[in-house]
């Protein structure tokens, strides 16, 4: 999956301000992405971690904080922490439209023989989808819905 990049956008009634705070409190993660909780200090050169809501609390991503401007953009290293070396870039660029907030993720950096790149493409679409309908109504979507477990 060399040179793959994954760029998804979603609308969504709410302001950059609560899309910031979805993404980085995880108090608001866990209620979209499936129980899994992001945890960071958010700052430029912190390590952050995804960490799944199992009785083990295992981290399924890892990675580093490589910009940080709330609560217009965040640039983070991702990688399985089982494949440290199979890192990527994601990007979350988030703009005010009017009455709405353009959420922009760009997904990129993939190595030749990357695993991540699969699940990412697979993980992104139910992720945000859920992301929305959290911000929107008070509640995500179930992102397991109709499979097992895939990504991370």
């Amino acid at each position: 999956m060399e040179n793959k990049t994954f760029v998804y956008v979603t609308y969504i009634r709410s302001t950059p301000k609560a899309v910031w705070e979805a993404i980085t409190n995880p108090e608001f993660t866990r209620q979209y992405w499936g129980g899994g909780e992001n945890r960071s200090t958010w700052e430029a050169g912190a390590d952050w971690r995804h960490i799944a809501n199992d009785e083990h609390r295992t981290v399924r991503i890892v990675g580093e904080v490589l910009e940080s401007n709330p609560p217009r953009s965040l640039v983070l290293s991702w990688a399985d922490p089982a494949e440290p070396n199979d890192k990527s870039i994601i990007r979350y660029e988030i703009e005010a439209v009017d009455e709405l907030v353009s959420l922009k993720i760009v997904h990129s950096e993939f190595g030749p023989h990357s695993t991540m790149a699969g699940k990412v493409a697979w993980g992104w679409p139910r992720v945000l989808s859920s992301l929305k309908s959290f911000l929107e109504t008070g509640k995500g979507i179930n992102v397991w819905a109709g499979t097992q477990h895939r990504c991370g």
